[in-house]
């Protein structure tokens, strides 16, 4: 074989001169794939903030506005203390029934949270009525002062929701709202803090085109059963909504005389124990933690206790 010459390998060299490959700091490539750990809480841990929203179980109260303290009584409420005592207690997740105050009078000025539904041929504002701008507002302040936790309203709506909207901006809340593309993963508690989107809206009036920030309850999750005469009765299975989704709510409220909700028991359907275990069973049945629990009579029992205690668990096991 025929040597190369010296000249000809110099010229070689310099031609390839920048054929290198460039070397590669794996390291750091690594490193920058994973996520840092938080130093501060996310709804009140550290093992949240990396968590998808639908992989957290949030403590919620069933029509929050429909209290004592509100100035509407049984049988037309739910719980004896309001907004503040709920906030102050851990409650992070909210139900309310929006409203005309009265059945024609269709105007922003007129929207009210009132516990019922307009079958009767009147509102349901007159077993008691809530002011929405107002309790609305009160819940943008608790949002600001705590900005790194996430915040759910599921609205039963019975009003147009232009007007809805309306009462969201004048409250301040629109602005904090995040938007939600279906079938597509949800982000981690700590996306939503960065990106300033801590509240997440559904509503039951089905979907709207025109109103994307409000997600459709029945299209992004689903709801077990709920107002049941026993605590033995619960179970997990579907009443309603679309199985499919990650999010779902664990109704966890029992009906007493006339199918109302019962006051007299909200320390058993709200025990610690059993809150945890019914969420285990849940959790074994459909693969994943509840997203929701949900209770009357808040006072009683601990939900958001129980609602700790099954984020702080790895599995149902």
């Amino acid at each position: 074989m025929r040597r190369l010459g010296i000249p000809v390998v110099l010229t070689l060299l310099l031609l390839c001169s920048g054929c290198a490959a460039p070397s590669i700091d794996t390291a750091s490539s690594i490193q920058l794939e994973e996520p840092e750990t938080p130093t501060e809480p996310c709804n009140g841990l550290i093992i949240l903030c990396l968590r998808t929203y639908d992989n957290v179980t949030f403590p919620e109260t069933h029509n929050s506005f429909s209290t004592h303290q509100d100035g509407i009584y049984y049988p037309a409420s739910n719980h004896q203390t309001g907004l503040d005592a709920q906030w102050n207690a851990g409650m992070r997740a909210f139900m309310v029934d929006t409203h005309y105050e009265t059945l024609g009078d269709e105007q922003i000025e007129t929207v009210r949270l009132c516990h019922g539904d307009d079958s009767r041929g009147f509102s349901p504002c007159a077993y008691g009525t809530v002011d929405s701008v107002g309790w609305f507002t009160n819940l943008r302040g608790k949002i600001d002062q705590n900005p790194r936790d996430i915040v759910t309203l599921l609205v039963e709506n019975y009003v147009q929701p232009d007007h809805l909207k309306a009462v969201f901006e004048l409250s301040g809340l629109y602005e904090k709202v995040y938007y939600h593309e279906l079938n597509t993963p949800w982000p981690t508690l700590l996306e939503l803090i960065e990106q300033n989107t801590t509240l997440v809206v559904f509503w039951e009036q089905g979907g709207d085109a025109s109103h994307p920030w409000i997600h459709d309850f029945l299209t992004h999750s689903w709801t077990t059963n709920y107002a049941e005469e026993n605590t033995e009765d619960m179970n997990c299975d579907v009443l309603r909504g679309d199985v499919e989704q990650e999010v779902y709510h664990m109704n966890n409220w029992l009906s007493g005389p006339l199918g109302l909700s019962d006051p007299t028991r909200g320390d058993e359907a709200n025990d610690v124990d059993f809150l945890i275990q019914r969420s285990k069973e849940c959790w074994q049945q459909h693969g994943k933690r509840p997203t929701f629990i949900a209770v009357d009579w808040w006072e009683e029992g601990d939900v958001v206790a129980a609602a700790k205690a099954v984020n702080e668990l790895e599995n149902w096991e």
